[in-house]
């Protein structure tokens, strides 16, 4: 039925009942769609529980190095003058390494005994009050002095006697007196320039120089032993940088040994991690280029601080690690595990078929080719599996995910993907 309007144009009107009919059709298909879809068997991913070995650690990364190192520098730029070893060698105690050219360390040596021969010399003269020519001029002036003092006073003596008598003038007497005070002055001056000559500032200066001297003849000696490097304990040669002829400048590392049979690596701990550390737990280390290899020590010692490490911030644990076969060399990269909890014998699963929600965790388990629900019990983790302690039996098969995404639930048909 058409309805003019104002316009002019036809207006068409649809009875109620075929919008009821339409409004209904629609549902029925809604309806049917969705029961078809719940019907749909879902193709999954799928995964057995099975029992292993499940570790919960602490990874991170560590340094190899020797417990007991001895590194050699050169005291002094000099030329490399023999080698008597190669890398990889086994030295003894106090066996000759290698030689610099130990000329100009002999020359200062020579110069240092010089010296120190100058300055004990030179403190002895002070303390004595003059070099031993010194001493026995004045020594004789002295004695010369005090014979001409006692002519003084025995001229003033008879001096005096005469002028009791009238023989002889006051003025006489006078100037015998004053011959009589030079003379004693003479005495007492070579006196003190035999016994006080130098001040006690003198001799301490002098004493000072004599230590110095001394000082530097100490060091000029360890200088030239050091020119010679001998092997301290028994070990391995790890390192030789240098080469006969080689010249090095002082400080240039020359040559390092350890003994290499037991090694220590030193691991880092983010901070995070630091609070779970105990001594005594055990370590796990392996190394990428002995694959399949792994050795086992314990934490010895735990962070005393907190240090920043390229963008990371950690705490550095160390341990003891048997290297009877030598594989393990100084200063590689190795990956550490710091194990917190293993148990063996576990059932395990991969993580991610475990999930939770209100009532709890829970996995779906494929039985007859439908999800059932099991809530589940958990124990360890790692990183790829979760220990399950109750809730599932042995061999189960666990529903991981649906291949096109679409949430699982109890009760939906699966099957694996072909």
């Amino acid at each position: 039925m058409a309805e003019s309007t104002k316009s002019g144009r036809a207006r068409v009107k649809f009875p109620t009942r075929w919008i009821v009919v339409i409004g209904v059709v629609l549902a029925a298909l809604i309806l049917t769609a969705a029961l078809s879809f719940r019907r749909a068997t879902v193709q999954v991913r799928t995964a057995r529980a099975y029992r292993e070995t499940i570790t919960s650690s602490i990874a991170t990364n560590g340094r190899i190095e020797p417990i007991d190192n001895f590194e050699a520098h050169a005291p002094m730029a000099a030329t490399v003058k023999r080698v008597d070893v190669y890398p990889g060698a086994w030295v003894k105690p106090g066996q000759l390494l290698l030689q610099l050219d130990d000329a100009d360390a002999r020359a200062q040596l020579a110069r240092a005994q010089a010296q120190v021969s100058g300055s004990e010399t030179q403190l002895a003269a002070v303390s004595a009050g003059g070099t031993r020519e010194e001493v026995l001029t004045t020594q004789n002036a002295l004695i010369k002095a005090q014979a001409d003092r006692d002519a003084a006073q025995k001229n003033l003596q008879a001096m005096q006697r005469l002028l009791q008598t009238g023989s002889a003038s006051q003025a006489e007497v006078d100037a015998a007196q004053s011959q009589l005070h030079v003379a004693e002055s003479n005495v007492r001056t070579l006196q003190q320039k035999l016994h006080d000559r130098f001040s006690k500032s003198e001799i301490v200066h002098a004493q000072a120089q004599l230590a110095e001297a001394r000082a530097a003849l100490a060091a000029a000696s360890d200088l030239l032993r050091n020119m010679n490097i001998s092997s301290p304990f028994s070990g391995m040669v790890y390192n030789l940088p240098v080469r006969k002829d080689t010249f090095v400048a002082a400080g240039d590392l020359l040559v390092q040994l350890a003994d290499l049979h037991r090694v220590r690596v030193r691991a880092y701990v983010d901070e995070p991690d630091i609070g779970r550390l105990q001594k005594g737990q055990t370590v796990e280390v392996a190394w990428d280029a002995l694959p399949g290899r792994t050795w086992k020590g314990t934490i010895e010692s735990l962070p005393t601080n907190v240090v920043q490490r390229g963008t990371r911030m950690v705490g550095e644990v160390t341990c003891t690690l048997d290297n009877s076969d030598l594989k393990l060399l100084p200063n590689t990269n190795v990956s550490v595990a710091v194990v917190q909890v293993r148990h063996e014998n576990a059932l395990t699963v991969p993580r991610e078929a475990v999930r939770q929600d209100a009532e709890g965790k829970y996995v779906f388990q494929v039985v007859n080719g439908v999800l059932k629900r099991r809530n589940v019990q958990t124990s360890v983790a790692n990183l790829t599996r979760v220990e399950i302690t109750s809730g599932i039996p042995d061999d189960a098969v666990l529903a991981l995910g649906a291949v096109n995404m679409q949430p699982l639930r109890a009760g939906m048909p699966v099957k694996n993907p072909t």
